[in-house]
């Protein structure tokens, strides 16, 4: 097979104070014509910096020590700006993990995907208008006149990621870099996202250098596969004999890195009762915060959750999901029905992002002390005694008490925002997408720790996910939520080895790699 990118002995440091961080280190591969390459690895591997230095997307600290990238011939590392920009967008083009951060806010969609076209072809702007219309069809995109015209914040997620991917393939590039392209999205858009990059590179011939953590789509997509490892190349191959063979002492950490099933429970005392409960929010325009109207996003919801029990609820964005559990912590009180807690009892929320839910401008301690103060411990000695315990019972040192978040790992903030949940002793935890924004390995490590934190404290969890697999593994029961109504509620392996309803079906079908049709 002919060769279309070629790196050899690459790599990359950051100064520091001591000397030069080398965050990849000496590695080599290809990317043949025509195939789909997976670069798999958790945070810190050096995935991400490898594919943003064959892009030219560096940082300007981040320094090439060694090494060579070639492109359809043409050597990268040393190209002149010039030259790189003739590259950028037309032969070799990226799409991102997150879209809103990379889409320009205010400027309309049409305007951006026929940016490429204007900075690299002669066209003019009714033929471009053209190819960005054919080119937003292609990505399975309705109503593109009018889409044309909207904002970025206007879109879903999952259309925002077809736009970048409209973007991305408007000029027939021959390299794609794809990193983390559907770690955001619920699994039906993932599925719908992943059929898509596999059509467009069956049509076009695009080879596709395809960044994730998670391996369960390296294995639905990717022909070959390299797993990084602090900065290394520790293994290398087909998908097939990567994934079901592997070699590595890393990879079968990577390959097995999946929670243990729950204990099972010994006896059904109900702790929360939620009956005919409607929530409704106020929508409102991000652009002047008006009033758009009153909307009714959870309908007639009736449910009992068990003391100790680890109950699933999933659902794909816009489920209601998310609304719900706001509800239930108290954060959403528009709402009727009735929502029945043991006297004093308060749930307790983990985020999605805990980076977003933790005051950037304190240190942990000072962070973690305030629900010790809400629950009336007025002793500074004695919050301070707690906080240490609590840290110490997520695998967090007492040092930690005097960092800020921003010094943190998304790993270790995600420990932090699961002791603020559990020093306000509620026995209720209600846990939306908390692992959702980690790699794979992290993942796990979050996951094992809340089911052990569920046996020692006889802990109630709700695991908000949109993700089967991981629900499968560590509840219970599952609720399935679809349009704001529970559609199925049961045991986790009834429900998964034999679904009833149609919906329920598409989840199961999209977590086990079917997939989704359009």
């Amino acid at each position: 097979m002919e060769t279309l990118l070629q790196v050899d002995h690459l790599t990359i440091g950051y100064p520091e104070e001591a000397g030069m961080d080398k965050v990849v280190r000496d590695i080599s591969f290809e990317v043949y014509e025509n195939e789909i390459l997976g670069v798999v690895g958790e945070s810190g591997s050096g995935k991400s910096q490898t594919s943003l230095a064959v892009m030219g997307l560096l940082s300007e600290e981040a320094q090439i020590l060694s090494g060579t990238m070639s492109f359809m011939g043409q050597e990268l590392v040393g190209l002149d700006e010039k030259s790189r920009s003739r590259i950028q967008g037309n032969t070799m083009s990226m799409i991102f993990q997150e879209p809103m951060t990379c889409l320009n806010p205010v400027m309309k969609i049409g305007k951006q995907v026929g940016e490429s076209l204007k900075l690299h072809t002669d066209l003019h702007k009714g033929q471009i208008r053209e190819k960005v219309l054919e080119s937003m069809r292609s990505v399975g995109l309705n109503d593109v006149e009018a889409l044309c015209e909207k904002y970025p914040h206007e879109l879903s997620g999952g259309m925002r990621q077809r736009v970048m991917i409209a973007q991305a393939f408007i000029c027939s590039p021959r390299l794609l870099i794809a990193d983390e392209p559907t770690t955001a999205l619920d699994v039906i858009v993932q599925a719908q996202i992943l059929k898509l990059l596999k059509q467009l590179h069956k049509k076009n011939g695009t080879s596709i250098l395809f960044i994730s953590h998670d391996l369960n789509v390296i294995k639905e997509i990717c022909d070959r596969v390299i797993v990084m490892y602090q900065g290394e190349i520790v293994e290398g191959g087909s998908t097939q004999e990567v994934l079901f063979h592997p070699k590595h002492d890393y990879t079968r950490h990577l390959v097995a890195s999946m929670p243990g099933n729950p204990e099972p429970l010994k006896e059904k005392k109900e702790i929360l009762q939620i009956r005919n409960m409607n929530i409704y929010y106020e929508e409102r325009s991000r652009k002047l915060f008006a009033k758009q109207g009153r909307q009714h996003v959870v309908k007639d919801l009736n449910l009992t959750v068990y003391e100790g029990e680890l109950l699933g609820i999933v659902g794909e964005s816009g489920s209601g999901k998310s609304t719900l559990a706001k509800a239930i912590v108290g954060l959403n009180k528009d709402y009727d029905g009735q929502m029945i807690l043991p006297e004093g009892t308060r749930p307790q929320m983990v985020f999605q992002d805990p980076f977003g839910s933790l005051n950037p401008a304190r240190k942990i301690g000072w962070i973690l002390s305030e629900p010790l103060r809400l629950r009336g411990i007025r002793d500074k000695k004695e919050r301070k005694r707690l906080v240490s315990m609590y840290l110490k019972e997520v695998g967090l040192e007492e040092s930690f008490a005097g960092r800020y978040a921003r010094e943190l790992s998304g790993g270790q903030r995600q420990r932090v925002s699961i002791v603020m949940a559990l020093m306000m002793d509620s026995g209720i935890l209600v846990a939306d997408e908390p692992v959702s924004a980690l790699d794979v390995t992290v993942q796990s490590q979050i996951l094992d720790l809340l089911l052990d934190i569920h046996r020692r404290e006889n802990l109630t969890i709700l695991f908000i996910s949109h993700d089967m697999n991981i629900v499968r593994h560590i509840c219970h029961r599952v609720a399935v939520l679809y349009l704001g109504e529970i559609v199925e509620l049961g045991d986790v392996e009834s429900i998964y080895k034999n679904p009833t309803h149609p919906y329920t079906k598409r989840l199961i079908r999209a977590s086990m790699g079917g997939m989704e049709e359009e």
